[in-house]
């Protein structure tokens, strides 16, 4: 009698082992994010249409701040909220630091040898090491402040010269942006006039320039020349490195190439792109504008230029940026990370090698963050601790973590002069019977689909 009832519970025993211990039924009991349903060999690729952030944001109102995806047969999940955020860039910062293999990067920056796209390992850690110790700190930031303060003089006069009539913003802010980055980056700008290659064009042309940029670099180096000023350029700092001075690691050639086209890809675009945004929600919302002229030409009163030491003061400024980068963050969703081991995201089971994309633009306009999302209003940051440093997870157009982007400080400095001195100098309107469109158009960075046209007449205090 005993044999037939221990026969049974053996097999039950057997079964639970079974059960709890078989790797099928394991992932099975394994939590992963809810999601859409997907297509043969495309996944979910249908989904994503021509503004992805916006299509992502509208699918996570269903699914959750945190799904799962296919793009073809390629996991990936959507994190929209700032706790998923803050999850991913600060408690399993690390885990998540992995950049998953991409074709396209790997064609445009020489194998991914750049800061932003090479995957997480010894090599990013010392080219990370180089941009931000040797690049972008705070002295060398402030070493280019003649550089600054000159082209967005020169973009001054040019607003000057076309005052009264109708002037395209976009056009005036993105020559200002690419003159100062060419200048920092290699000791010089590229004009039509000067070399035949005009700065509009100058990035898709970089993978050609760069090769012969180096080569003019490596003799005006020798001769000493490789500076701006008082202040050595990129370039010079990294043929130094090249040569094995200062760091006492030596930079490959494909390396010094990719780190040039990162400073004039995400130097350039981006800068000028959260500028036009800025200008373009000053435009639509006179009250702002006006509030932020009386601050400027108050501070700069008696003053023939607004310069960097007087931007410390402009606190409404500050805010203007901060609330215009919430809106509208030039890169929505954050350069894609790769999980490099099982981790969990708050509730959920995420397996290795799975690629990660943050909607900072979705959490940028998360009611459960803001009163009034939609509305443009800088006042919310007056008063606030909250800043785009990568602290403050519910203001992230910059990254966050190890993979955060190493420029802030530089790019900032621009357009807070830039704006500035705009308002300082020029009252702006749009142009009489303007429809101001604010659709979006999608490429380096998501801008205006159209230009930001303005008629700009001048005051002075």
């Amino acid at each position: 009698m005993e044999y037939f009832l221990l026969v049974p519970l053996l097999a039950f025993i057997l079964f639970l082992h079974w059960w709890f211990f078989s790797p099928s039924n394991t992932q099975k009991r394994l939590l992963l994010p809810p999601s859409p349903t997907k297509l043969p060999i495309i996944g979910n690729l249908h989904q994503l249409g021509s503004l992805p952030h916006r299509s992502l944001h509208k699918l996570s109102k269903k699914y959750g701040p945190v799904m799962l995806l296919h793009f073809g047969s390629k996991p990936v999940i959507v994190a929209s909220s700032v706790n998923a955020a803050r999850d991913i860039m600060k408690t399993h910062d690390l885990v998540w630091s992995g950049r998953p293999k991409s074709s396209m990067t790997d064609g445009l920056f020489y194998g991914s040898k750049d800061v932003a796209f090479t995957p997480y390992g010894e090599y990013w850690r010392q080219i990370r090491s180089i941009t931000v110790l040797h690049l972008l700190n705070n002295k060398r930031v402030q070493s280019y402040r003649r550089v600054r303060e000159e082209e967005i003089s020169n973009m001054i006069d040019k607003i000057r010269q076309q005052c009264d009539s109708v002037i395209d913003l976009r056009d005036v802010l993105s020559c200002m942006t690419n003159n100062i980055i060419s200048r920092v980056n290699i000791g010089r700008t590229y004009n039509e006039g000067e070399s035949g290659i005009a700065v509009k064009a100058l990035l898709e042309q970089l993978l050609v320039l760069t090769e012969s940029v180096i080569e003019e670099g490596m003799i005006r180096n020798k001769k000493g020349e490789c500076n701006v000023g008082e202040a050595i350029d990129f370039m010079g700092v990294l043929l130094e490195i090249q040569n094995g001075k200062e760091t006492g690691y030596t930079l490959q050639r494909d390396s010094l190439k990719a780190i040039l086209l990162d400073a004039f890809v995400a130097g350039t675009e981006s800068t000028y792109t959260a500028l036009e945004w800025t200008m373009t929600e000053l435009l639509r919302h006179p009250r702002v504008l006006k509030k932020l002229e009386d601050e400027v030409r108050e501070l700069g009163q008696g003053k023939t230029e607004i310069t960097e030491d007087d931007l410390g003061n402009m606190q409404y400024l500050k805010a203007v940026i901060k609330e215009s980068l919430r809106l509208h963050p030039p890169n929505p969703l954050l350069v894609p990370r790769e999980s490099m081991e099982d981790v969990k995201l708050l509730d959920y089971h995420i397996p290795a090698k799975t690629e990660v994309l943050i909607n900072a633009w979705a959490i940028g306009r998360d009611p459960l963050l803001w009163d009034d999302p939609e509305e443009y209003r800088p006042e919310r940051f007056l008063n606030s601790d909250i800043d785009f440093k990568g602290l403050n997870f519910e203001l992230i157009p910059f990254g966050a973590g190890r993979r955060g982007c190493p420029g802030i400080t530089f790019a900032i400095i621009i357009n807070e002069l830039a704006l500035a001195r705009i308002v300082h100098k020029f009252n702006l309107a749009l142009p009489k019977e303007e429809d101001l469109d604010m659709t979006e158009c999608h490429g380096l960075t998501v801008r205006r689909k159209l230009p930001l046209l303005a008629v700009a007449t001048s005051w002075f205090s």
